[in-house]
């Protein structure tokens, strides 16, 4: 059931998604080549419970960190390793949830660790750009697929694939409700988007397949090619004049 948010849980809401987005700020400031994702993951946590919150991926279904921290072909749901160390030339996927107050804020970036190809600079680009195009659209009366078409479309036509097993998802007292926010999908289908709603638009796009193994670890989702992917992610609320971003750091 899709629950529709009252101006009061939104501001609680937005309290949780500038948490969210400071820790993402805080990563991207912290990355430098030689740092392990462990060291990372503690970062976020810090800064997260330093601002009165709780890190939301924590124990959730048994995911053992505070960030999900993919890099260069894992696509989502990188688990910490104290072994794991950035090296340049890297991309790293950091996804963060800050929970405070009842509500759960939720938001991902990719990032570059010092110099980069213009390969992966450009898969990073397009990735961020579709989100940004989604968010652009999202307004009372449209429906998901709406939402789902701009990233496929934006992505497929510059040449990438969009995974298809992993979507956005509907946030609030969960992190995780409905509706599925799927990237690809077609104009005019899926749920009617109103005021109030909270979705997280969340494109994963890969350079190569489409195609996603998961690790034995039962987390772990790397690109069935070994190709690079990228995440990009904003919890957004549909307000009567369009799209207002939850996840952006002051």
């Amino acid at each position: 059931m899709i629950t529709v948010k009252t101006s009061n849980e939104l501001l609680k809401m937005r309290k949780a998604g500038l948490i969210t987005g400071g820790a993402l700020r805080a990563a991207g400031s912290a990355i430098h080549e030689g740092m392990s994702t462990y060291d990372l993951d503690r970062v976020i946590h810090d800064y997260i419970v330093a601002h009165g919150a709780k890190p939301s991926f924590l124990h959730y279904n048994g995911f053992p960190a505070s960030a999900c921290i993919s890099v260069n072909d894992t696509v989502i749901h990188g688990i910490p390793s104290k072994t794991e160390k950035l090296k340049k030339g890297d991309i790293v996927s950091v996804d963060v949830g800050a929970y405070i107050d009842g509500y759960h804020g939720d938001s991902a970036k990719t990032f570059a660790v010092g110099e980069i190809s213009p390969e992966a600079q450009a898969l990073m680009d397009s990735t961020e750009q579709s989100l940004m195009a989604a968010i652009e659209i999202a307004k009372p009366g449209i429906r998901i697929g709406d939402i789902s078409h701009v990233v496929q479309e934006y992505n497929e036509s510059r040449g990438y694939s969009v995974v298809r097993q992993f979507v956005g998802h509907g946030v609030g007292r969960d992190l995780h409700e409905d509706p599925e926010v799927p990237n690809f999908g077609k104009e005019g289908h899926g749920p009617r988007i109103v005021v109030g709603m909270v979705i997280a638009i969340e494109p994963m796009i890969n350079e190569g397949t489409a195609r996603v193994n998961i690790l034995p670890d039962g987390w772990t989702v790397k690109t069935a090619d070994g190709k690079l992917s990228a995440h990009f992610e904003h919890t957004i609320a549909i307000t009567s004049g369009g799209a207002q971003i939850l996840t952006l750091p002051d």
